[in-house]
């Protein structure tokens, strides 16, 4: 299998299947001289990981990370960093069924098709598993741009929104849907649970938005800073739809609703923007406003109410995907998206210095 790599300047490797015994990431081009160690990897796969409440799959994996090379005396080196994180609660015979049968909205038919083989114990490398290797490289790119603040959170389960006007970033991390909005948090706990209870599940919609990146960073063509994000969200398993800034709602403004209108900035560095439709990215670099950015994913596949599927002989069946699964993928997908936000940051800051020699 290929394309395993992200990145140009700061990249990654992850690998790792869901059931083995164990998962990781290979960091490569981190400048050298960072400090690091395990503990400044650790919180951001506690966010990510499964078990902590009953609205995310109870599979108990303490995602505990260890840091086996690129790194001397609590700094990095400047060679690559492997990071490692051991499968500890597999229950492969749960998916004794899906070996025989095809689950629908899963990869199993996809990759059976271009493969000629799959690992159905949980979709192997197309499992969400996989994602926990990209929040600990999503760790170390955050030490390489310090002075970007990466904030992600829920902002819609089964399209009942949280009111912006409630919002409050001190709740983000105080309860297990990652709402800024008190109400909607309540409302989103009865919404999951009936979704669990009844074998379904629910979709989401998260919101991201970074800020301290300078103006500069990006390309004006085929390293547009928004197509870097888009394709790196669109990566995340179970995300169907990116969106930088407004969006598809820009379609529906004029040209005069659309713009950013800008004033002489009071310090004299940059200017003053009065709106922010674009989402912080004009022509593929960054304005210098914070850069905004909302991602769609799917309801889980894995449900417990039986869907018509075939066998891989091809014959008619139906299945019902037994085990432990989320509710609501998307909630646990809100460290991931931080995480391929902070890689691509780090990257293009990388890139942008390499060409321009400033940050």
């Amino acid at each position: 299998m290929s394309f395993n790599s992200f990145g140009h300047m700061f990249r990654f490797t992850t690998w790792g299947e869901s059931h083995g015994a164990a998962i990781g990431a290979v960091v490569d081009g981190c400048p050298p001289g960072i400090a690091i160690d395990e503990t400044a990897i650790q919180p951001w796969l506690d966010k990510r990981r499964p078990g902590t409440s009953r609205f995310t799959t109870q599979r108990r994996e303490p995602d505990q990370v260890r840091i086996l090379s690129g790194v001397f005396d609590g700094k990095t080196t400047g060679t690559p960093i492997s990071l490692m994180i051991e499968n500890v609660d597999q229950r492969s015979k749960d998916y004794s069924d899906v070996a025989k049968a095809y689950r629908p909205g899963h990869a199993d038919y996809a990759y059976d098709a271009k493969y000629g083989f799959r690992d159905y114990r949980g979709g192997g490398r197309s499992s969400a598993r996989e994602t926990a290797s990209r929040v600990a490289a999503g760790a170390v790119a955050r030490l390489v741009i310090p002075q970007v603040r990466v904030r992600a959170w829920v902002e819609a389960i089964g399209g009942d929104a949280i009111d912006y006007a409630a919002f409050d970033d001190a709740l983000i991390d105080t309860n297990p849907f990652f709402c800024p909005d008190p109400a909607a948090a309540l409302r989103w706990e009865a919404k999951v649970d009936a979704a669990r209870k009844s074998g379904s599940s629910l979709g989401a919609v998260i919101a991201c938005e970074a800020t301290g990146v300078p103006a500069g960073w990006g390309a004006p063509l085929y390293a547009k800073l928004d197509a870097e994000l888009a394709h790196a969200c669109m990566g995340i398993n179970a995300v169907k739809g990116v969106e930088i800034g407004d969006g598809f709602g820009a379609a529906a403004l004029t040209g005069e609703q659309n713009a950013d209108p800008m004033r002489p900035g009071a310090d004299g560095d940059g200017p003053d923007f009065l709106a922010n439709h674009a989402g912080g990215i004009a022509g593929g670099i960054s304005t210098g406003q914070p850069i905004r950015l909302r991602v769609a994913f799917k309801p889980t596949s894995s449900i417990l109410t039986p869907v018509e599927t075939i066998t891989r002989e091809g014959e008619a069946t139906e299945l019902a995907t037994k085990g432990r699964h989320d509710p609501c993928v998307g909630i646990r997908g809100v460290p991931v998206v931080e995480a391929m936000v902070a890689l691509v940051l780090a990257d293009q800051y990388l890139l942008h210095r390499g060409q321009c020699g400033s940050a």
